[in-house]
């Protein structure tokens, strides 16, 4: 890579992406590409400023497409925190939902039996389960961590 710009491919594998993702960003006008000779882009530092800025909300943050592009377009940071809190709300939820899961299947790890439906403490979980069910409840019986 030189100042004079970097190729489409030299970008991708120096940022760890495909060609296709550069030429995906650009599609939904994310990045743009400082020049073309013949029919290769070239970026210069800063289209490749630009990239890393954009890495930082959808690979670090990882914000979905639409939220990384409303976070950039943003000009307060008002807007940008709105959009932020709301995907960091959405991702709490789901690393709480993740915990769970990991809870779960910890429990089955452990199981000493060959069924695990039959282990004294997941069986009382499926029973309550049912009966909560039955009931239009919520199950709390401790088997997993809180909602």
């Amino acid at each position: 890579m030189d100042d004079a710009g970097y190729s489409i491919s030299e970008v991708a594998a120096a940022f760890g992406l495909a060609v296709s993702a550069l030429r995906y960003y650009e599609e939904v006008g994310l990045l743009a590409p400082t020049s073309r000779r013949g029919r290769v882009r070239y970026y210069d530092r800063s289209a490749l400023r630009d990239l890393a800025y954009l890495q930082l909300w959808r690979d670090d943050g990882m914000l979905s497409i639409a939220e990384t592009k409303a976070v950039i377009a943003s000009e307060t940071a008002a807007t940008r925190r709105e959009i932020v809190t709301g995907a960091r709300d959405r991702l709490t939820a789901r690393i709480a939902e993740l915990t769970r899961a990991r809870a779960v299947l910890d429990h089955m790890l452990d199981c000493p039996r060959d069924r695990p439906s039959e282990c004294e403490m997941t069986g009382t979980h499926i029973g309550e389960r049912v009966a909560a069910a039955l009931n239009r409840t919520v199950v709390d019986d401790g088997f997993l961590p809180a909602r």
